[in-house]
């Protein structure tokens, strides 16, 4: 009798032995089988700062433009050489979270890939784990406004690109018994991510040769003296650029607008500025915020932070270009007015705003020396 019974169990767990496998298997067969559910999230970057300083005493267009860039253009590009290693500049990079980071570096790594205009920057399943938290795609989608302003703050030679039409797409993918995550980031379906003056790699790259023969021309002429480096490349910009007081010039808002058409307004001097001190290996950040001009208005603004013999200064190039009336001349106290400051001398005209957009982050900027230089 207990061998019946013992007998009577032993088949009975066999059979839930085999019937549980069998729910495993066909389990795992439909899941591969089944169409994917696919429900896609796609977030663009908030609006970032955009700077823009009106038309003031201390920055009209000047009368009689040297033409230097021009003649660079024109010519053929200098063979010269340069001992001092660029700057990094990567000091926004380096306040980022590890999910930030990872998607900065996305950007980082495809630098070249994305003169396409539409080059997708493929993430997969790496956030899957955050994505699968609470709340998962509105953490990630904060974590890539931060990266993405760093990415721009860190990196003024990507001029080509509006910021404003990049995507970052969430894809979950939900099956039977599985739900996964796919990121990517990229611009809209049949749309590319260029700045309104670009619309082919060849332009782009036609950009990028200029810049470089702009920034060849300029780092022939460093010596091994730091400080004569720093106004050697800020009395380059003032001599040669003008201010744009309609805001609308081609690539007015960038280095492009400086080095190439010779016409911008705040964001290009203190793009040029960063882009040019860094390729002579002196670090230089931009720094946004507002400024009050002489007309007592306050005014959207962006300047620089020059790390000059371990210590931080601002220096405003757009400030520091006067107009000029005809053969006048530049008065060294009008001219170096901005140059080389300290938090003292700054204070009552520039306040700085540590987020870059209404939806982003606070960045800490380099702690700026008390004195002038």
């Amino acid at each position: 009798m207990k061998e019946k019974i013992l007998t009577f169990f032993l088949v009975i767990i066999m059979l839930l032995l085999i019937g549980s496998i069998m729910i495993f298997l066909f389990a795992i067969y439909f899941d591969l089988s089944s169409e994917d559910v696919i429900q896609t999230i796609q977030e663009s970057a908030g609006e970032l700062i955009s700077v823009e300083t009106p038309e003031n005493e201390s920055n009209k267009p000047k009368q009689g433009i040297t033409g230097v860039l021009a003649q660079i253009f024109s010519a053929e590009e200098p063979e010269v050489t340069y001992s001092s290693q660029a700057s990094e500049g990567k000091f926004f990079y380096e306040q980022l979270t590890d999910t930030q980071k990872i998607l900065y570096n996305g950007f980082q790594e495809n630098k070249e890939n994305m003169i396409s205009g539409d080059y997708v920057i493929q993430y997969g399943s790496k956030f899957s784990d955050l994505l699968a938290q609470e709340n998962g795609s509105k953490i990630l989608g904060d974590d890539y406004q931060a990266a993405i302003e760093a990415y721009v703050q860190d990196n003024p030679d990507i001029f080509y690109i509006d910021i404003s039409k990049l995507y970052l797409n969430i894809e979950t993918i939900k099956k039977t018994w599985s739900t996964t995550y796919n990121v990517y980031i990229g611009p809209s379906d049949g749309d590319n991510y260029y700045e309104s003056h670009f619309s082919n790699a060849e332009q782009v790259r036609e950009a990028n040769s200029k810049i470089e023969a702009v920034k060849a021309k300029v780092l022939s002429g460093l010596t091994n003296n730091a400080y004569k480096n720093v106004e050697m490349i800020h009395n380059f910009l003032v001599d040669n650029i003008e201010y744009d007081s309609t805001f609308q010039g081609k690539g007015s808002y960038s280095m492009y607008g400086a080095l190439i058409e010779q016409r911008c307004v705040c964001e290009g001097y203190a793009e040029s500025f960063k882009y040019l001190l860094n390729a002579a290996g002196i670090e230089c950040e931009i720094i946004k915020g507002t400024g009050t001009n002489s007309s007592g208005q306050v005014e959207s603004h962006a300047w620089n932070a020059v790390k000059l013999y371990d210590k931080w200064y601002y220096v405003d190039c757009t400030w520091d270009d006067p107009i000029i009336l005809g053969n006048g001349r530049i008065f060294s106290n009008v001219k170096y007015k901005y140059f080389l400051k300290g938090t003292d001398s700054f204070k009552d005209d520039h306040i700085v705003d540590t987020k870059f957009s209404e939806a982003g982050r606070d960045f800490a900027y380099p702690e700026v020396s008390k004195e002038d230089y």
